[in-house]
């Protein structure tokens, strides 16, 4: 069996990249990209505390999370693709106003 702490690690050096792509990266693909790595992050650690829990809590919280992460990306993409088609930017910093 694997420790708990290789997996708070783990979570936390996927939690580390996560912040550092939504901070550093321009690109609205890279920024979910980096919000998808901090909510798989959290994922880790609520199944790595549910192993202790005969309820199965974590792991059931976990199931919620991942169909709520899938629903932010597709309606993120559906924005994204929108603000693209009509004015043909997908940088942050070039984006100025919502309106076309």
């Amino acid at each position: 069996m694997i420790p708990i702490e290789h997996y708070i690690i783990f979570s936390a050096i996927l939690l580390v990249i996560g912040v550092v792509i939504i901070l550093v990266k321009r690109s609205v693909i890279m920024i979910l990209a980096g919000v998808e790595l901090v909510l798989n992050a959290a994922n880790i650690n609520l199944v790595a505390f549910s192993q202790n829990d005969p309820n199965l809590t974590g792991q059931m919280m976990t199931l919620f999370v991942i169909v709520v992460a899938v629903a932010e990306s597709a309606v993120a993409l559906a924005i994204v693709y929108q603000i693209f088609r009509h004015q043909g930017v997908s940088d942050v910093d070039q984006l100025n106003e919502l309106n076309g």
